[in-house]
């Protein structure tokens, strides 16, 4: 059954506007007794053409899988194997990572033995009152599609709805097909058939005639619309589109996390970024907005500052997506289809109605301006007690190649990049804020490296992140794919550390700190964590750089590198943006001996009661 799953995959195929793409790239994997001498003895034996990487940790394997397909417009995947029990456990986390991003990943892991003889075998769940439950149904609430191949001829129905899944652009996500380890290895007469070459042809969506013409009237009615580039723009291939759309009719452009480089920083009409981490244009443009257009967004609660962020008087809201789901959302207008096809026939009609937007001349232009030179200053903002991490990050904006791939995903960073970086080309802003999961940084980067391998790539990570997981920095080496690290070291979890302390609270447990024994806490000094000594005991090179001028040779010296290189880079803690207008929703206690979280609790009630209630 294994042999004829990786010869299935092997003959997998994706057709997207005429271009045929071979669409399963390979397999990573970790071995155990639930698989190796399943799959892995078939990966071993195989004569097609997947190739498998050795992940070293389960989740990041599957990080890496995942950041590869994103970066590949999910033309292209890998799948990811592992073991029972803990093996399949770890990978959980990246299948929710990839999950709620959209992202297509397969996932194969080794499950209990379905003829139960050796029952309990090692690493098995025992469930008593349901013996058909086992680790690999923690999957089925983070997966798209999940299947148990309880039998050898199981595999040929569960593989097809497997590939349907992983190559529609509106469903895909994790997909799980749980292997138990004898099937894996017994034999059934597969028909010839099952193994031909298929194609599966990804058409674009087409939207209604009767939704384009609901949309464009109301786009037509509008005189301060907004629109917001999700990462569906980029997904669809539709920048030229969304560019074209934007400067027809003179309409302003904020980009989310996932679509932030859909236009270029400096295109006349990009505002920046939209929401919690936004810019001053973005935001004061949202708030007064009469319209708003989301291509390809899912309104996550950053996008929307926890539905605040869109204050004007009778606001209303167009969803082009493919996903019906996140078309509904806000109770907007829905427009399902493509974001390339729906950019094209909306563009058609309003061109018909002879449509323009009602900006003031030269509004756009001025808050721009305005905050390109807050960029700026921050860009080149000094601390007396050393380096800020956005002085940091204009260092290294000024340095690298615009053709390079930039990739993070948790703590104050993400925040930073989404307000500061300006993105020259599409698809090289690469974040994971979907679900922001710590230690993506590093294993994004390496799948990231192996999609574009002509690319510089860059995994800006906290030090927090990095020590959860660092492992696919080894694998990076194994495979002979660079990546550079830029680790920004605050001595701990420092982005929840400030949201702590703007909500009350003197900040606790969030630094790296040894234990007082004045005080039996966390207060006493920071760990001395020598992380570019760490990446020189793996094998990688690296560097410290505690000034403006050392990060920028060690930038200089890193891109001559042709092996994975890491830059320890100590920023002050707390130097990190906020604000520019925008709001976020975090519970604070209603009660407390803190004066200072009753007054947080407050204030946080009253941002609550002017955000929309759904």
């Amino acid at each position: 059954m294994a042999q004829a799953l990786l010869k299935f995959l092997d003959n997998q195929y994706i057709s997207v506007d005429g271009a045929e793409t071979k669409f399963v790239q390979g397999v990573m994997g970790i071995f155990g007794h639930g698989n190796v001498t399943g799959i892995g003895e078939a990966l071993e034996r195989s004569a097609g053409e997947l190739v498998y990487v050795q992940g070293k940790n389960e989740q990041g394997m599957v990080h890496a899988a995942a950041a590869y397909a994103k970066q590949k417009n999910r033309r292209q995947i890998w799948a990811c194997t592992s073991s029972i029990g803990p093996g399949a456990l770890n990978m959980v986390t990246a299948a929710a990572t990839a999950t709620v991003n959209r992202i297509p990943v397969l996932l194969l892991p080794g499950d209990n033995f379905a003829g139960r003889q050796p029952d309990p075998v090692l690493q098995q769940l025992e469930v008593a009152s349901d013996y058909n439950v086992s680790a690999a149904d923690a999957f089925k609430p983070v997966s798209r599609y999940w299947d148990r191949i309880a039998r050898p001829e199981q595999l040929m129905a569960a593989a097809l709805q497997a590939m349907r899944v992983l190559t529609d652009p509106a469903e895909t996500g994790a997909v799980t097909l749980a292997l138990p380890q004898d099937v894996q290895a017994e034999a059934y007469d597969y028909p010839d058939a099952f193994f031909v070459k298929r194609v599966h042809v990804v058409d674009r969506r087409p939207p209604s005639a009767a939704a384009v013409e609901r949309a464009a009237a109301l786009i037509a009615a509008a005189k301060r619309p907004l629109i917001i580039a999700g990462g569906g723009v980029l997904y669809a291939d539709a920048t030229a589109e969304l560019a074209a759309f934007a400067e027809r009719f003179g309409i302003p452009v904020a980009e989310t996390q996932a679509g932030n480089s859909a236009l270029p920083w400096d295109h006349p009409l990009n505002l920046g970024a939209i929401g919690v981490t936004g810019s001053l244009a973005a935001n004061r443009v949202a708030a007064d907005a009469d319209l708003v257009i989301g291509i390809g967004t899912r309104y996550s609660d950053f996008t929307t500052a926890s539905k605040r962020a869109f204050r004007g008087e009778g606001v209303k809201f167009v969803n082009l997506n493919v996903q019906a789901a996140d078309a509904a959302k806000l109770e907007g207008t829905a427009l399902v289809a493509d974001a390339k096809a729906g950019l094209s026939d909306l563009q058609a009609s309003l061109d018909a109605a002879g449509y323009r937007s009602a900006y003031v001349e030269n509004e756009l232009a001025a808050l721009k301006a305005e905050w390109d030179r807050e960029v700026d200053r921050l860009f080149a903002a000094q601390h007396p007690d050393g380096l800020s991490q956005t002085r940091a990050l204009g260092v290294i904006q000024d340095t690298l190649d615009p053709s390079s791939v930039v990739v993070c995903a948790a703590g104050s960073l993400p925040g930073d990049l989404h307000r500061l970086w300006r993105p020259a080309q599409p698809k090289t802003y690469h974040m994971e804020y979907g679900f922001s999961c710590m230690g993506y940084e590093v294993a994004g980067a390496f799948g990231a490296a192996l999609a574009e391998p002509s690319r510089e790539v860059y995994a800006f990570v906290g030090d927090g992140s990095y020590l959860m997981m660092h492992s696919e920095l080894v694998t990076s080496l194994q495979e002979g794919r660079k990546i550079t690290i830029l680790l920004f070291d605050n001595h701990g979890f420092q982005c929840i550390h400030n949201l702590q302390r703007a909500n009350g609270s003197d900040g606790f447990g969030n630094e790296f700190r040894y234990r007082s024994a004045d005080t039996g806490r966390l207060t006493g000094a920071t760990l001395p964590i020598d992380f570019a000594a760490h990446a020189r005991s793996l094998g990688a090179v690296a560097y410290t750089a505690r000034t403006p001028e050392e990060l920028r040779e060690a930038l200089t010296r890193a891109k001559r590198e042709t092996t994975t290189t890491l830059i320890e880079i100590p920023v002050v803690p707390g130097t990190n943006t906020d604000g520019y207008e925008s709001w976020w929703r975090v519970e604070v206690p209603e009660v407390s001996v803190s004066a200072k979280v009753g007054a947080a609790q407050r204030e946080m009630a009253a941002r609550t009661a002017e955000a929309k209630p759904y």
